[in-house]
């Protein structure tokens, strides 16, 4: 497993649960403990791999670098692992994940031994590294559910967070002395080695049965722009995501630049390069434990609010630091600031995510994120290059503050109330035996007739809102068309890529969506008539 899976950790909504009741089940026990190992190698590898940058070159910008290709593969292939986790075998991709992860760890590990490793070799394995991991995040996350009953889903999560922040603190401070004592190559090594365990984990598991689907399974390119036109049409997953994007690019200044931190500020080693990691991970921990209260007392939005301006005092911090007392005080807030933000977001994405597209939607969500920390990282470390390390971390600092009122209109976590199960309430449609399952494009036609006592603009803002929710499940090309010559009569029309695929639009409508169209036939006379017209050019 990878660092990069520690993003995706969010602390419990609810203040009444058990944070012990998911190791009553001895699956999630096992996987819990063998991803608390292979944490605890990742963090290892991640500590050992910007330490190494220091020893082969002063310039940081190739050391804030370190970060951008742990970084850049989210960016590249979250997505495409998304669309993953939604259409294939969800336990054999991430057991060929954790072999590619091993296999590449030890390769990396080989070349460092033989002092074979160079600044681009480094940058190259971190991305194959971070690549291993974005292919696996919304996997790993979509299992969840499957280890524990859904009343035990909160603390399962927290637990979760507990258990890679306890490896967050953990790896990074045995990294500082294992390099000590056995030299820079150990972490590479114990990172390989922390893999099997949850390697043999998922080999021993078996995930319970599903039942089987009367569609098929969709094709990639298809569920992938299905994907993206759902995240484009979904204003509770936009406004987190704007949310993201005011956050990500300053935080990542710290994480760039706190090699050169330990090393040039501080003139430490290390032993104090990994201590600043763990008091980063011990922050964390505490702050997963506060999140429930502090929901309870403030809200999501405030929460986000106050881990930013968190954020923004680690940077002043970190600048000013020159020496470990200052620093430590520094990475134990950047910490719990950093848990409180992303929970919060998280959890906002979770909320504006139906079951049938959670895989894609959590990787827009982690692109989102991690293009933000890629390219914070560069600005940042070519500052520090330009005009210095206190410079750097102060200009982060005030862009983060700067971020908090420019952001106050995005509202988080407005999905939690909607009932996203689907609803199945759409009648099947007859086709014609000479159209196939994969003609298409499909045309739907709906005919409303208007009550003429209803409000006109009642009726196209609530019909609008429909046609968002449409786009959402995978149509395009949503119009409303009123007719000239009978003001109570409007036409909607919308487009699906085949007929398979709106087959697929009538598992995906939610509860939510026919509380809508109930509060819209409340404004008619008499029913809809609904029309399907399949492209004809495929009879010729």
């Amino acid at each position: 497993m990878t660092t990069a899976q520690t993003t995706m950790s969010a602390a419990p909504e609810e203040l009444g649960y058990s944070p012990w009741s998911p190791f009553r089940y001895r699956v999630f026990t096992v996987l819990w403990l063998a991803t608390v190992v292979s944490n605890i190698g990742s963090w290892m590898y991640n500590a050992g791999s910007g330490w190494l940058m220091t020893d082969l070159t002063a310039d940081p910008l190739l050391i804030s670098l370190v970060q951008v290709a742990s970084s850049l593969p989210m960016f590249l292939f979250a997505m495409p692992s998304g669309v993953l986790a939604d259409i294939v075998d969800k336990r054999k991709l991430l057991i060929l994940g954790e072999i590619a992860n091993a296999l590449v760890s030890a390769a990396f590990a080989v070349l460092v031994s033989r002092h074979l490793a160079t600044p681009a070799i480094l940058l190259a394995f971190m991305f194959l590294i971070g690549a291993g991991g974005a292919m696996t995040i919304p996997a790993w996350q979509a299992i969840v559910p499957k280890l524990v009953p859904p009343q035990d889903l909160p603390a399962a999560v927290a637990a979760n967070s507990v258990g890679i922040n306890i490896s967050r603190a953990v790896g990074p401070a045995l990294a500082g002395s294992v390099i000590a004592a056995l030299g820079i190559a150990a972490p590479f090594w114990l990172n390989a080695a922390s893999n099997f365990g949850t390697l043999g984990a998922l080999t021993w598991w078996r995930a319970p049965s599903q039942p089987i689907g009367s569609l098929p399974k969709e094709r990639f390119a298809s569920a992938l722009r299905v994907g993206l036109r759902h995240a484009r049409n979904n204003p509770h997953l936009r406004a987190t995501l704007w949310r993201a994007v005011a956050f990500f690019p300053f935080a990542s200044a710290y994480w760039a630049l706190l090699p050169l931190v330990a090393r040039r500020q501080i003139a430490g080693g290390p032993t104090f390069y990994g201590m600043f990691l763990g008091a980063i991970g011990l922050g964390a921990i505490a702050g997963a434990f506060a999140i429930p209260r502090m929901k309870a007392l403030i809200g999501p939005d405030w929460m986000v609010r106050v881990g930013t301006a968190g954020t923004a005092i680690t940077l002043l911090l970190y600048g000013l630091a020159r020496a470990p007392a200052m620093a430590f005080i520094a990475s134990t807030i950047a910490g719990a600031s950093w848990i409180t933000v992303l929970a919060s977001l998280n959890v906002s994405t979770q909320a504006a995510l139906p079951d049938w597209v959670r895989g894609r939607g959590l990787s827009v969500f982690v692109t989102t994120m991690f293009a933000s920390m890629t390219f914070g990282s560069v600005v940042w470390g070519k500052l520090a290059a330009v005009a210095g390390l206190p410079i750097a971390h102060f200009a982060a600092a005030a862009g983060a503050l700067l971020a908090i009122p420019l952001t106050l209109r995005h509202k988080l976590q407005t999905g939690s109330g909607l009932d996203l199960t689907p609803s199945m309430h759409w009648p099947a449609p007859n086709v014609s035996p000479e159209f196939a399952a994969n003609a298409g494009p499909v045309l739907i036609t709906v005919m409303y007739h208007l009550d003429p006592t209803a409000s006109r603009s009642a009726f196209l803002n609530a019909v609008s809102r429909l046609g968002r929710e449409r786009s959402r499940d995978g149509a395009y090309g949503w119009s409303i068309y009123a007719d000239s010559a009978d003001a109570c009569m409007f036409i909607e029309t919308f487009h699906v890529e085949s007929w398979l695929e709106h087959m697929r639009q009538h598992e995906r409508v939610s509860n939510a969506d026919r509380i809508l169209q109930e509060q819209i036939n409340g404004l008619l006379t008499g029913r809809t008539e609904v029309r399907h017209l399949i492209s004809a050019t495929i009879l010729q």
